[in-house]
């Protein structure tokens, strides 16, 4: 990429480093852009401290850090601020970290007494001395509020049609899958775009997603006597898993942000089969697979788990041969060229939806 020679201004130029959440996305990034990694070393002191020694000069320089969330999330987000702040410290001209998956994501509503961590991780990027901050797919769009400075958040979802398209050959007689009512509108996005149907699982899911959470604070005793003027409170139930849409004969793709805990992706499966399907796919930007997703996955009747390479995930791979990696370090290589080159990001979001 020859355009990257050219200075917008004497003391200009571009360094990109990483911290050690995902060397590999950083190599294939740092390829495709045709730069070097920046020479930085973060590592953990003997008494866990991270410690950041960036060994050239970034001063007058536009700084890019990449950094993801991996298994070791806490250790992921000091190295990040540390890094930051030493950029910053070190009169770094821009700060842009580049974090395609967000950690403490999905902790972004307030539940009983517990607080919104995500709007602190947001503070204290910007505390840090970040000045702008690249992600995909967030968990919820509204994340983006939490920070005061701008945020791009980029869609994965163009990669993965393109994969839906190249490999999965008899994709027409396929149809989208809402894993629950909340994920409707991305799969709404996704069919539209493929000229597909739609299908929505809905009722209990046997596990702890926080879908399914009471938020009372339990704060007076159980038992209390109710107030007259309240109308009576009934307790939710939920129907047993079912299929609002008819899968029968089809391909199901399932589509949703983030595959974590894999226990509710294969409880619809196990329905989607039943009422015969005769494929399952699950199509998801962040393939975070903790504990023992892999397994679960394996034992289950999904055909294939379609993942991007936002978070590394090569040992889970190893235990499940049925998850494949969609390649996204174009879509990152071309954000941070045009937010060096102050280009319109526009481009990159052409053709997508609101919900997608």
């Amino acid at each position: 990429m020859s355009g990257l020679a050219h200075k917008t201004d004497e003391s200009s130029g571009m360094v990109l480093l990483s911290g050690n959440s995902h060397p590999e996305l950083a190599r294939l990034v740092s390829d495709r852009m045709g730069i070097r990694l920046g020479d930085a070393t973060v590592y953990n002191k003997t008494n866990r401290e991270t410690s950041v020694d960036i060994k050239q000069s970034v001063r007058g320089k536009h700084v890019f850090i990449l950094q993801s969330g991996s298994k070791n999330v806490n250790n992921d987000v000091m190295e990040l601020m540390i890094l930051i702040y030493a950029c910053k410290t070190s009169m770094a001209k821009t700060i842009t970290v580049v974090m395609p998956y967000l950690p403490y994501s999905k902790q972004c509503r307030m539940l009983r007494r517990s607080s919104i961590p995500m709007k602190l991780i947001a503070e204290m990027i910007c505390k840090a001395g970040a000045g702008r901050l690249v992600s995909l797919d967030l968990y919820k769009k509204e994340i983006q509020g939490f920070f005061s400075i701008p945020v791009d958040n980029l869609r994965a979802s163009p990669f993965l049609l393109q994969y839906i398209k190249q490999y999965i050959p008899d994709y027409k007689n396929a149809i989208i899958v809402a894993k629950s009512p909340g994920v409707m509108n991305k799969a709404t996005s996704y069919a539209d775009r493929l000229r597909l149907g739609v299908a929505v699982i809905h009722g209990e899911q046997k596990d702890s997603e926080e879908s399914g959470l009471e938020d009372g604070r339990q704060s007076p005793p159980p038992n209390y006597t109710s107030f007259e003027l309240f109308p009576a409170q009934e307790p939710k139930q939920k129907p047993p898993l079912t299929v609002v849409g008819d899968v029968g004969g089809r391909i199901a793709i399932m589509v949703d942000d983030i595959i974590d805990d894999a226990q509710s992706f294969v409880a619809a499966a196990e329905v989607l089969k039943a009422r015969g399907a005769y494929k399952i796919y699950v199509l998801t930007t962040h393939g975070v697979l903790s504990s023992d997703a892999p397994a679960l996955l394996e034992a289950s009747p999904i055909t294939q788990v379609i993942v991007t390479n936002t978070v590394p995930h090569d040992v889970q791979k190893m235990r499940c041969h049925k998850i494949r990696t969609v390649d996204i370090s174009l879509m990152l290589c071309e954000a941070i060229r045009r937010i060096y080159h102050n280009e319109s990001m526009g481009q990159l979001f052409r053709d997508i939806t609101l919900d997608d």
